[in-house]
C-alpha cells in the first residue's frame, strides 16, 4: 500500500497528491509515469511523475477529477493508502543541450512538463515555457516552472491570467522573435495537434506526450496504439513521447472520444 503523505487542491477538479513509493522515486525520470489504482475493484489509471524526492521515498501526482475512478483519487487524504502504484513506466525524456527549448503546457499537462522542462535546464538549455488554461484556476506550477524556466508566457482563453488567447499565440510569439532549436509539447490532443502543425510550419522539431487510452501499461492489450508515421505504436512502452509531426492527432482524439 501507497500511503498518501500531502494532499493540495489546485482548483475544483485537479488535485496533487505526494505518495510514498520508495522504489519508484529513485528509479523514476522525466517523461515517467505510473499507473495507479484505488480500491480492490478499482480501475487502472495512468498518471504522469510530476515530480519524485529519493530522500523522502515519494512520489509527485497531479489528477484532473474527470470519473468515478479519478474523482475517488482526489477524494484521498493525507494517511489514506494507494491500492496499487506501478512504475516507472514508459521510456524517459531524451535530453540533450538542444540550445532554446520551448516547452508548453495545457492545463494539467503542465504537471508531467515541470520534471521534463526541468531536465533541459539542467542540460544548460535556455528554457522558455509557455502555460495555458481555459481561466487562471487552470494555470497550475506556475512558481515551479517559472523556477526552472528563462522565460514564462501565461495564456487563457478568456483572458483572466496573463494574454488572452489560445496556447499556439504564445508559441508563435516566442518562435517570431527568437530563435527556438526544440519544442515540447503536453496537454489535450486537439492542444498538441495546433502546436505539431504551428512548429511544423517553422520547421521548429517538436516532441508530444499522448495521453492515450492503457489497461495494463505493458504494450500487452494494444488499448494506447497510435499511428505516428504510418506505423502503429504503443504509448505505453514506447512512449508516451513522440515525434509530434507524424502523429496522427486525429485517430488519437477519435480513440479517446471512445
Amino acid at each position: 500500500m501507497n500511503k498518501v503523505v500531502s494532499k493540495e487542491k489546485f482548483s475544483e477538479n485537479v488535485t496533487k497528491l505526494v505518495v510514498e513509493a520508495p522504489l519508484i522515486a529513485r528509479a523514476r525520470r522525466a517523461g515517467h509515469f505510473v499507473i495507479v489504482r484505488s480500491g480492490e475493484n478499482g480501475e487502472r489509471i495512468p498518471l504522469t511523475i510530476a515530480d519524485a524526492d529519493p530522500q523522502a521515498g515519494t512520489i509527485t501526482l497531479v489528477i484532473q477529477a474527470v470519473g468515478v475512478s479519478t474523482r475517488k483519487l482526489c477524494a484521498l487524504e493525507p494517511g489514506d493508502s494507494l491500492t496499487d502504484v506501478v512504475g516507472p513506466l514508459g521510456q524517459a525524456t531524451h535530453i540533450e543541450k538542444y540550445g532554446t527549448v520551448l516547452c508548453c503546457g495545457g492545463g494539467v499537462g503542465v504537471a508531467p512538463l515541470l520534471p521534463i522542462l526541468r531536465a533541459m535546464k539542467a542540460a544548460g538549455n535556455r528554457v522558455v515555457s509557455v502555460l495555458a488554461g481555459r481561466t487562471k484556476d487552470l494555470i497550475i506550477l506556475e512558481d515551479e516552472v517559472r523556477a526552472s524556466s528563462d522565460d514564462v508566457i501565461i495564456m487563457t482563453d478568456d483572458g483572466s491570467y496573463g494574454q488572452k488567447g489560445l496556447v499556439t499565440v504564445g508559441v508563435e510569439q516566442v518562435i517570431k522573435r527568437e530563435h527556438v532549436d526544440y519544442c515540447v509539447t503536453i496537454g489535450p490532443a486537439v492542444m498538441m495537434k495546433f502546436v505539431a502543425l504551428l512548429t511544423k510550419k517553422y520547421n521548429v522539431p517538436t516532441e508530444a506526450s499522448l495521453n492515450a487510452i492503457m489497461v495494463d501499461g505493458t504494450g500487452m492489450c494494444g488499448a494506447c496504439r497510435v499511428t505516428v508515421g504510418g506505423k502503429t505504436r504503443f504509448v505505453c512502452v514506447e512512449g508516451p513521447e513522440f515525434n509530434a509531426h507524424e502523429v496522427d492527432f486525429d485517430e488519437l482524439m477519435m480513440r479517446l472520444k471512445a
